[in-house]
Order: C-alpha cells, then structure tokens, then sequence
C-alpha cells in the first residue's frame, strides 16, 4: 500500500497547522517519559508517604504492591514501544528528522498537556479497532453498518460503489467496508488517529506483533491485578495480507479501492467538488462530535448521490456542550483543501485566518427523536430505525465500572 503523506506536503501548510503537527508529534515522544512520571513514579510517592507500618503491610504478600508498580512500568514500556514505532513511521512520512538542523523544523517540546492526553487515549483505542479482545466492541458498533451495506449494495456493484466514512479514527471500518468490495473513502481531522492509523495500515509488519496493555495505566476500578495488567496482541490481523486475500478474483485489488482524507468533514466534503460523488455514507460515533449538526447533514445530503443512503450508528454525546461551540478568538481549523494522493490518502486543509468547518460558531445538542425528524426534513427519508442498547467504547469487560450507550441505528436515503 502507498504511503499516507508524501514528503513536502507539511511544508505548504501554516504556521498553525504546523505547531498541531509538531505537538502531536512531540506527544507520541514524550509518551514513555511523562507516562513512568504520572503512573508510577508519583505513585510510588504517594506510597511511601504513607505511615511506614502501612506500606510495609502493602509491600509485603499477598498484596505485593511494588511489584505491581513495577508491572506498570513494563506495560508503559511496550505500549511505549508503539507510540515510538507510530512517530518513526510518521517522521518518514513526512521527511522530518529526528534532530532537526533548521530550527524551524524542531518538533521536540511542541506537545501541551492536552496533546499528550490524546496520545494515551489513541493508543488504548487500539485495543477496540485491532485486537482480538476488541471484536466483541466492533461486533455492535461496526458490523451492524456493514450489514446494512452489503444488503444494500449486490457484490457485482461493490467495485464501483463509492463510500464516505467522515471520522474513520484508527482505519478499521474503512480497512472492512474496503474487505467488501466497496471503493471506500474515509475522512479523519486528528493528526493522532491519522499518524496511528497511517502506522498500522502500511507499517506493521505481521499481525499480533505488538503487545498492549490498555487498563494498566489507570489504578481504579480494577477487579484484580491480573485484569489490570492483561495484554492483548495488535494487531489482530495483518491489513495488507487480509486486503490481498478480499481482492482474489476481483479486478482493482482492494487497496486501489481504499483512500483516506486530512481534513475538516465540513469543508473538504461541502466542496463543489464532491457534490454527489457518493453512493453511500457511513457514520459510527461520529455524528454528535458535530457543533452545529445540520451542517454535518447538510454536507452529507450535498455529498450524496440522488437516492444514495446514509448508514449511522452512534450516540449523542455532544462534545461541545460543555464549551457550548469552539471559542471564537482559539477557532483553529483546517481549510482550503489541497488533494494529494496516498493510501491514497489526502492532506486536506491548511489553517485559514477565516471560521469554518468544526470552528463555526454556535452550538447545538438535539435529542435522538429531533435528529431523525430533522434528517427527514433536511430531504431525507429514514428506511429503518432502532435503539441498540449495551454498546460499548474502549471497555474493560471485567471493569467494576463501564459505560454503555444506547445508540440510534438507522438508515436513511437521499431523496
């Protein structure tokens, strides 16, 4: 498969853009560092603080804490041991060195406490979109959209039937939808699930080839140690070889069918250019990450072919209602599209002076019910509709405490 960026790209983009690129960059190098600090180092402060008869008790068997640090510390190492492979192959990709002569150029100390948050998460996401362990996750969120796909598309149509994934994260529903026979786009902002993705789509080498530990940096909620400190293998298949395998028989193997996009969904997708360019669109746990979600349908109805269908599954847990839109005077978005191929995958959108796209203001947050009567009337019309309880995102099954959505699955068509 080809590479996500090519070399240069980075450099047409602003200086706005750039600092977003160095930081998550920086973030995926200082993940070893700033995780042994946080997780165990601290912690083990925090211990002998306590009354020496106390950590002693705690030291000792059957409790054994100390060595229960220690095993935090080998499971930071591997899931370190990711995010180093993750900036090795993003610095390639983008012709950075690794100590940098122009100063300009110098990535290192970019990531604020923020960007180094999202590192962690990205990395335990790999547990749900490329374990094993993650199947039973991707068996409610992703395999109900592929059913609606493959029972709306015959498998002598699927070659040229082109599909949108908006918010494709780490690539696995792109990687299946491309499985399927379906030429298959999808669309990320997060430089963190883009550099990931782009990692483990063209990089990796074989499956189960690294080991991750996605419970083991957090302390609470833990039933026993064991759980804490279980692994899982990433990934659970190796991409290249399952797409060789999809493509026997077919005339355009399935990573000529596969592409992914850098943009803002709003404004790469509200383009004239991909004005009824799609068959199909599928939306999973995307939908709510909309400030204002009419532009999210409208761009989506625009982008549609007359009679193509909207496939969406997810919950509405709308990130912006506590900030109640993005802060005008931080908007930050990316903009004016410049297409590049790749996996085919497109570096869209270097950061303009203008408000659009995710940094438009104004918020909104709808209820399921006013959702589906505004998707009718914004000219659609819904095929099938259901609530799907006990759905999981990123769960420890043996956690004493886990979240599950009821999330609104439903099918609608362009008319």
């Amino acid at each position: 498969m080809q590479e996500v960026w090519h070399e240069g790209q980075l450099f047409q983009s602003d200086d706005e853009e750039r600092r977003v690129l160095f930081a998550t960059l920086d973030s995926f190098r200082q993940y070893r560092r700033a995780a042994h600090y946080n997780v165990t180092h601290r912690r083990r402060q925090n211990f002998y603080a306590l009354p020496t008869s106390q950590w002693q008790l705690l030291a000792g068997p059957p409790f054994n804490l100390l060595s229960s640090f220690d095993r935090a510390d080998d499971a930071i190492d591997a899931n370190a041991d990711i995010a180093s492979e993750i900036l090795r192959s993003s610095l390639e990709a983008f012709g950075l060195q690794d100590d940098p002569l122009d100063p300009a150029m110098n990535w290192k100390g970019a990531a604020k406490l923020s960007d180094m948050d999202k590192a962690r998460s990205t990395i335990r996401q790999l547990y749900r979109d490329w374990s094993a362990e993650g199947a039973v996750e991707r068996s409610t969120s992703f395999e109900p959209v592929l059913l609606n796909l493959g029972n709306l598309f015959p498998v002598s149509d699927r070659g040229t039937t082109k599909v949108l994934v908006p918010g494709s994260g780490l690539g696995r529903i792109v990687f299946e939808v491309a499985k399927l026979g379906f030429d298959v786009e999808g669309n990320e902002i997060s430089y963190h699930q883009l550099m990931t993705s782009n990692w483990i789509l063209n990089r990796v080498i074989a499956n189960q080839h690294f080991d991750l530990y996605p419970f083991a940096l957090t302390f609470s909620n833990h039933t026993s140690r064991e759980n804490q400190f279980k692994g899982v293998k990433i990934p659970d298949v190796h991409p290249g070889t399952e797409l060789d395998l999809s493509s026997f028989g077919m005339s355009i193997h399935a990573s000529e069918r596969m592409s992914m996009t850098a943009a803002d969904f709003v404004i790469l997708y509200g383009d004239q250019k991909n004005h009824k360019k799609f068959d199909a669109v599928v939306t999973v746990f995307f939908l709510d990450t909309a400030p204002n979600v009419l532009r999210y349908i409208e761009v989506i109805h625009d982008c549609l072919k007359n009679g193509g269908y909207w496939i969406n599954l997810g919950p509405l847990l709308w990130h912006f209602e506590e900030t109640r839109g993005p802060p005008v005077e931080q908007a930050s978005s990316r903009q004016n599209p410049a297409e590049e191929e790749a996996l085919p995958m497109t570096r869209a959108g270097a950061r303009s002076q203008g408000k659009s796209g995710i940094d438009e203001p104004g918020s909104v947050e709808l209820t399921n019910e006013e959702v589906l009567l505004l998707v009718q009337q914004m000219g659609f019309s819904i095929q099938s509709h259901r609530l799907q309880d006990n759905t999981g995102y990123i769960q420890d099954p043996e956690s004493m405490l886990r979240n599950l959505y009821s999330v609104s699955h439903w099918v609608a068509r362009k008319i």
